[in-house]
């Protein structure tokens, strides 16, 4: 038996031997000896070792981009090495919420169906080789899988497309949502922060039902979608209905309700159909394209050429030599067409990104083209009128907490009579003083029905009436 200390001496000698051959070796054996021995071993220990191993780099192609693969592989770590890894790394993202990561060298498991894999991190540092008085480490890193061989297929292809679908969700439940708005061809951005939502909403309880069920079933429909044959987007939201109604308002709510980012596209600003599709190849998924008040630009509502035609501007057009020329000296904002807005709805391009939402508004429905309405384009044709009690009940709660009132029945009746938009209703039960006083509220509400009954008793009259007869023909 060996005392401990002549153990580690004996240790100690024989690490030494052997990095004075690899020394020997590596020095003094040509590149295509060590390059063979060095090939056969690895091949010989492959014989021997039962594992397989998966290097993802963190920086990868020519510009050494950072690989999505990795900052997905990162997001479904984290969880896994805040319960698992002994030294972490944490990060602020977002200004939002600290994200803990493991340390380089560092090691966790994870489990899928029933069998073990590893996950490490690593680095590679190398001296740069531009000139500087500072020595600047270049650092790479990488994680790495190992798995049994026989699971090859198992972890190949089903385990790894887990990973880097959860490391996406991951990424955009954590992500900062934001608000897009275009200059031009170009997108700017600022953090989205709009607080309304389905439960705040002056909506009929029904209504508001089936447009969020529609939504949460297109968010869960990806394999649906694959299965048709389809993009995965919907063009079919069109909200109408006079200013006031609460158009953006829903929208911003679509866009809580889902998670997605909101991208404000301002056609005017947009200088022609490639702009446009240059415009929609910088999208994102998980999104919503919203286009307000498109009734406002006279090309896309199909009114054009029957002015030109009034107008006996028809031989114009005939001549192709004579409009070029005439065109460049019509200075107009936008040179956007119906065909192109067209194909930016369910053209070839609409299909470049997936998981897209695409919302128009007007306040003159009547006024669209009827190929830019049709069914296939816009099947959800959401109606915003006039404040009626239901959504009255969701104003009153949300701004004077309070769900009924024995001044409820007069409002009842006089919203049954008077045009009255969401937007108002709610101004006159906005709270004056810091005790917000739920009755002088509500009285203030009756005052100003009142004063617009009176006002125009009549019209509004008439107007509540066709405003019913066409909701009992839908």
């Amino acid at each position: 038996m060996y005392a401990p200390a002549d153990m580690f001496a004996h240790l100690g000698s024989t690490i030494g031997a052997l990095v004075f051959v690899w020394t020997i070796f590596q020095q003094f054996f040509p590149y295509q000896v060590r390059n063979h021995i060095e090939k056969y071993s690895q091949r010989l220990v492959g014989y021997v070792y039962p594992y397989i191993q998966i290097t993802f780099n963190e920086l990868t192609g020519e510009r050494l981009m950072r690989s999505e693969a990795y900052s997905a592989i990162e997001n479904y770590l984290s969880s896994k090495s805040s319960t698992q890894a002994k030294r972490l790394k944490g990060d602020i993202k977002n200004n939002q919420s600290l994200v803990l990561s493991m340390d380089d060298h560092e090691e966790v498991a994870d489990e899928f169906k029933g069998v073990q894999v590893w996950w490490a991190s690593g680095k590679n540092i190398s001296k740069s080789q531009t000139f500087s008085y500072i020595p600047v480490n270049d650092e790479k890193r990488y994680y790495k899988l190992t798995f049994h061989k026989r699971k090859r297929d198992l972890i190949i292809g089903p385990y790894l497309a887990h990973v880097l679908k959860e490391g996406n969700a991951i990424k955009v439940r954590n992500r900062q949502r934001k608000l897009y708005t275009n200059n031009g061809s170009h997108w700017s951005h600022v953090v989205f922060e709009h607080p309304a939502t389905f439960q705040t909403l002056a909506m009929e309880p029904e209504k508001k039902k089936d447009i969020i069920e529609d939504l949460t079933a297109f968010s869960k429909a990806e394999e649906f979608y694959t299965r048709i044959g389809r993009a995965w987007k919907r063009g079919k939201y069109l909200l109408y209905g006079p200013p006031g109604t609460g158009k953006s308002t829903m929208i911003a709510a679509m866009a809580n309700l889902l998670g997605y980012d909101l991208y404000d596209l301002e056609l005017t600003a947009v200088k022609d159909n490639t702009e446009l599709r240059r415009l929609l190849i910088e999208t994102s998924s998980k999104s919503i394209i919203v286009i307000e008040d498109i009734d406002c630009s006279l090309d896309l509502t199909g009114q054009r050429r029957k002015q030109r035609k009034d107008r006996g501007d028809d031989q114009e057009e005939k001549d192709p030599r004579e409009k070029v020329p005439k065109e460049e000296r019509e200075s107009k904002p936008s040179q956007v067409t119906l065909s192109g807005l067209l194909n930016f709805i369910d053209g070839l391009w609409s299909a470049c990104r997936g998981e897209r939402l695409i919302v128009f508004t007007t306040n003159h429905v009547e006024k669209l083209d009827a190929a830019l309405i049709r069914k296939g384009r816009m099947d959800k044709h959401i109606e915003l009128s006039y404040c009626n009690f239901e959504s009255f009940k969701v104003l009153a709660r949300n701004y004077l907490k309070v769900e009924s009132h024995t001044l409820f029945p007069t409002i009842c009746d006089l919203l049954a009579e008077v045009n009255m938009t969401p937007a108002d209703v709610a101004e006159h039960l906005m709270p004056k003083t810091l005790s917000g006083d739920v009755e002088i509220c509500l009285k203030n509400l009756i005052q100003a029905l009142e004063a617009e009954k009176e006002k125009k008793p009549s019209t509004q009259v008439e107007a509540k009436d066709q405003d019913n007869e066409s909701s009992d023909k839908k």
